[in-house]
């Protein structure tokens, strides 16, 4: 089922402390499916624990897929982050440890991650004639204006 678009348009609310992280590989040698696949595959088992067991503070995440994946996450904040990504008993650290056992540094594969803490008197974004997206779907929204602009006015 298509996802509602809002025809006001919507500002997102996250809370402070929430944290935007970036994470994702790069496929540096395509012939290498041996080196990149193991990789590729290991999130999406990470993926469904974090969206099972929402104590691990996981608020919502995106993936875009192509030679660069990118999978945006939405965090409740950066301690929950770090906690998951320390955890012996979660799915992250033995992935990370048979990350550095196959890849190391060959080189056919790359990944990154990049967290940030949101500030929201810092922040800007606008959702027009978008359903829920991105932070404003991982957390909340409310419309831009008290009252929709009539078209051709302002």
């Amino acid at each position: 089922m298509a996802a509602k678009v809002e025809l006001v348009p919507q500002v997102a609310q996250p809370p402070e402390g929430t944290v935007v992280f970036l994470i994702g590989m790069r496929i540096n040698s395509l012939w290498k499916v041996h080196r990149w696949l193991p990789s590729f595959v290991a999130m999406v088992p990470m993926l469904i624990e974090l969206n099972k067991q929402k104590e691990y503070g996981l608020l919502g995440a995106r993936t875009w897929l192509g030679r660069t994946v990118v999978v945006i996450q939405y965090w409740r904040g950066m301690d929950e982050l770090m906690a998951y990504a320390h955890d012996t008993t979660a799915g992250h650290r033995p992935a990370w440890a048979r990350f550095n056992r196959a890849v190391a540094n060959n080189g056919a594969v790359g990944i990154y991650h990049e967290a940030y803490v949101v500030d929201p008197a810092r922040m800007h974004t606008v959702y027009r004639n978008m359903p829920p997206f991105g932070i404003a779907r991982a957390t909340t929204s409310k419309p831009q204006r008290a009252t929709p602009v009539p078209r051709g006015g302002s």
